[in-house]
């Protein structure tokens, strides 16, 4: 956090009520930096890591623009904020309904999944601060004709890395063409890339009217182990047939706590979801192909709970902020070294957040681990920490596998 106080911001005193009552004192880096652009109406590009606090940092100007403008219901839509997925939409859109408490514009959210006609009806009776996913909105702007959109003032593009990652960037060209030209923009990633800057240009595109150059804006500086500052990170190497006995172990041990367990695919989040399960160890599942009302029920559900266990795919991996977090586990290793880091990102969240990673290795994938140190994304797994971790490690599979033969019996 930087010596900046939320207090010292040029905002309306409603905007400043409910970020006091959000319990927020101190801007963080990404804060101090980009919001005092973004109230001047200047665009802006930040490269911010998960946890940075970016969320705040594009809404609070976004929600000032919208009351100093004396936006209304029947003027449509004045700023829209597109995220890649469904979760970090509607987590996005809670945060902006805390910080709109005592406004009178009024915020929505469309994403795939919810119906159709109910968001279109929505629509039509005017969203000031609309949040969006990319494929939702190009089908609203499309075929909604209640949508009021030409005195769009804003559009916010978070996650922009991820957008790309996700194949969007077909919908978005088209999503900018429909758009007034005439606006601010702003694009926060996490990663920058070749395709990212050209991606920010296409975003940047304005007519004349518009002539000053995007602020470019980094809280990277310095401080490229900011994602994992406050995070004990190890792996153990397990063979294949021993890896559901150590993971059974580690979370029966670990019921009063909170932990994530990430898998690849949405079969195998089922599958042991339901034998965890079956062998009373409680636990939530979270993956792509449930239908929208359920993922969003159990999201809400798990971040809100003191305790408990969460099986996901990568779809929980980034962007969302899920309170208190204890442990991260990686029963199958991600395809990339960045998912890693969006993973373990959901713990030790904030410049002071302590959490715990563990990755689950076979012995031939043992060279991803070179991998990560190679690209400086894991700085701390040395040997001894191995080591460590290997002999825990049968301890648990010993333990593990008394106690499960114990419980097939019984079942």
């Amino acid at each position: 956090l930087t010596s900046m106080l939320f207090s010292e911001l040029p905002i309306s005193e409603l905007t400043a009520k409910a970020i006091r009552e959000m319990n927020y004192t101190h801007l963080a880096q990404i804060q101090a930096r980009s919001i005092p652009h973004l109230l001047e109406g200047r665009d802006v590009m930040g490269a911010a890591k998960t946890g940075s606090g970016k969320t705040l940092a594009f809404l609070i100007p976004a929600i000032e623009l919208l009351y100093n403008l004396h936006f209304s219901p029947r003027n449509g839509t004045g700023v829209i904020v597109v995220c890649p997925t469904r979760e970090l939409a509607i987590q996005t859109q809670n945060v902006a309904k805390e910080l709109m408490k005592y406004h009178s514009q009024t915020l929505g959210y469309v994403i795939g999944g919810n119906g159709r006609r109910t968001e279109a009806d929505q629509l039509a009776k005017g969203v000031n601060l609309l949040v969006a996913t990319p494929g939702r909105l190009l089908d609203h702007l499309q075929n909604t004709k209640g949508f009021i959109y030409r005195r769009l003032k804003c559009l916010i593009i978070d996650e922009a890395d991820r957008i790309l990652e996700q194949n969007f960037e077909e919908d978005m060209k088209q999503i900018f063409k429909r758009l007034p030209q005439n606006r601010q923009t702003v694009l926060f990633s996490a990663t920058q890339t070749k395709e990212v800057e050209d991606f920010a240009k296409l975003s940047f595109e304005k007519n004349e009217e518009r002539k000053e150059k995007p602020v470019y804006i980094s809280v990277d500086d310095g401080k490229s182990n900011a994602t994992v500052e406050g995070l004990q990170q190890g792996y153990c190497v397990i063979p294949s047939d021993k890896r559901f006995l150590v993971l059974y172990a580690f979370l029966k041990k670990k019921q009063s706590k909170k932990v994530m367990v990430f898998f690849s695919s949405c079969s195998s989040v089922k599958f042991h979801a339901e034998l965890l399960n079956f062998l009373q160890i409680e636990c939530e599942d979270i993956h792509g192909k449930q239908k929208q009302q359920k993922r969003t029920t159990t999201f809400f559900n798990f971040c809100k709970a003191e305790k408990g266990i969460l099986l996901c795919t990568n779809v929980a991996a980034r962007g969302l902020d899920i309170p208190d977090v204890d442990y991260i586990v990686q029963y199958d290793p991600p395809d990339e070294p960045k998912d890693y880091i969006h993973r373990v990102g959901r713990t030790a969240r904030g410049e002071k957040g302590k959490g715990s990673a563990l990755l689950f290795l076979l012995p031939q994938e043992l060279k991803f681990l070179i991998y990560l140190k190679v690209i400086n994304f894991i700085r701390s797994l040395c040997l001894s920490l191995s080591l460590q971790l290997t002999e825990t490690t049968y301890v648990m599979v010993s333990a593990g596998s008394q106690d499960f033969s114990h419980r097939i019996r019984v079942q």
